[in-house]
């Protein structure tokens, strides 16, 4: 875990350097020019050394439904996802696996698993994630995704009076389940932490946050939900609660500088401020909300509160892929057509900046990661600027964010280990990870969703698309 990076460019204000970086026992403990040799010598010339970044919001297991469901709103997706959802062990770990190796690849060197749970295995799935990720080595914020309402609760009511299913586990099973699984996983010296995670609003009562809310006082955790992210979850947070679902989670002792919110497309005014006040953190998901035509979050607006952003892949079912540098470069300019004043745009500082620092803030883990800072642990990436796709030579962290890069990292390290190395994942055969996915799958389409069909005519009624 020492090493030397010699001659790499590194970012300073608006401008960059060259210079060694030196790392003793996984942390920097040097940043100067000509710095001596301890430990393994990485030669850094024409690349580019940046702090980490964090892939702050996806759901690994959704790997088996990347390219198949077809064009859906959130509500009536997640109807079609629960159709076809795999159940076996050996799918989580598979599927961590690859979206790890993804997040490792376009950048990231920690990842936010809002982790699916079989039913029945909860804490197998939990330790099989828990596995993987130690055996690729990223560092890994395990999110056990739960709640207590089933599907069609999540769905407004209207002017229709609706009886839903009792959802299958019984609240105090669920919570025990999380508990059990913070005393048994939550390591963060060694890499893995578990989160508190209730699902949404939409599929959660006020019991289940409120228990989540005692486990992360109790144990110290951070929080984790998806919030307000369609048009619905806003129609039916107005129904639950009488106000707005930001606002509720205020009332309810939810929001913290320790909490990270996916999504967040549909917020008022009023809800920014509680968001900027509570210290909590939006993570951008743009390119699920495109895919699923939830909307466009106003992330300028976030920013221009004081709100902490930070960006997420989503799951590789509602975006498909698990390219942080894609999610980095629509979730910027994006909001060039949502923002007419050209002068508040996102530069592609400021939003390496958010994947970086942004996404660690949102995590408590500001003081230890997000930054090139001595002191701070070594989760680092290397670019090469040789690489086509990073040329000609201008600005590389602009290339970076608003090309369309390739292949373009060489290295990467947690914690002082490398896991990557001339562009190749170090701790993990590849070829044979591939070749497993490819076997336990298929070419072809789904058939049409059950629960799709049913929920449809509902949806479409409350949300006056008929």
């Amino acid at each position: 875990m020492n090493l030397t990076i010699k001659k790499a460019l590194i970012s300073v204000t608006d401008n960059y350097i060259t210079t060694d970086v030196q790392v003793v026992n996984g942390k920097i403990t040097a940043i100067a020019p000509n710095l001596e040799i301890i430990g393994t010598e990485i030669n850094g010339e024409n690349k580019l050394l940046l702090p980490g970044f964090f892939n702050a919001h996806t759901h690994s297991s959704e790997m088996w439904q990347r390219g198949v469901i077809p064009p859906l709103p959130l509500e009536l997706w997640l109807a079609h996802l629960y159709d076809f959802t795999p159940l076996e062990v050996e799918q989580i770990y598979l599927s961590a696996l690859g979206t790890a190796v993804e997040t490792l690849l376009s950048g990231g060197t920690s990842v936010v698993d809002h982790l699916v749970l079989i039913p029945g295995k909860e804490l197998e799935t939990i330790a099989t994630a828990v596995r993987a990720y130690q055996e690729v080595g990223i560092r890994a914020f395990i999110a056990p995704l739960i709640q207590d309402q089933s599907l069609s609760a999540g769905i407004p009511n209207g002017k229709a009076q609706l009886n839903h299913e009792p959802y299958f586990r019984p609240l105090a099973e669920t919570l025990a389940i999380v508990e059990a699984a913070v005393k048994q996983f939550h390591q963060p010296e060694a890499g893995i932490n578990i989160l508190v995670a209730p699902t949404g609003i939409q599929l959660c009562s006020d019991d289940l946050f409120t228990g989540c809310i005692a486990l992360s006082n109790k144990y110290n955790l951070c929080r984790h939900t998806h919030l307000l992210e369609t048009k619905a979850q806003e129609k039916l947070a107005e129904e639950k609660y009488g106000c707005t679902g930001v606002e509720h989670l205020q009332e309810i002792g939810f929001l913290n500088s320790g909490t990270t919110l996916a999504h967040c497309v549909w917020l008022s005014k009023s809800d920014i401020n509680i968001l900027a006040q509570t210290q909590s953190t939006v993570v951008h998901n743009p390119l699920s909300n495109l895919r699923l035509g939830s909307g466009i979050a106003p992330i300028i607006k976030y920013i221009q509160a004081g709100i902490n952003v930070t960006f997420g892949c989503d799951g590789a079912s509602s975006n498909d892929s698990q390219d942080l540098l894609e999610a980095i470069k629509i979730g910027s300019i994006l909001h060039n057509v949502t923002e007419r004043d050209y002068q508040n745009w996102i530069t592609p500082r400021q939003a390496l900046g958010m994947a970086s620092l942004g996404g660690a803030k949102g995590l408590n883990v500001e003081n230890q990661l997000g930054s090139l800072t001595v002191g701070k642990q070594a989760d680092l990436v290397l670019y090469d600027l040789n690489n086509l796709s990073l040329l000609p030579r201008t600005d590389p962290i602009s290339l970076l964010v608003l090309g369309r890069p390739i292949n373009v990292v060489n290295s990467a390290w947690v914690n002082g280990k490398q896991i990557i190395n001339n562009g190749q994942i170090t701790t993990i055969n590849v070829d044979e990870l591939r070749q497993e996915i490819f076997n336990r799958s298929h070419w072809g389409t789904q058939p049409k969703s059950v629960n799709v069909d049913k929920l449809s005519p509902h949806y479409r009624q409350v949300m006056g698309l008929d």
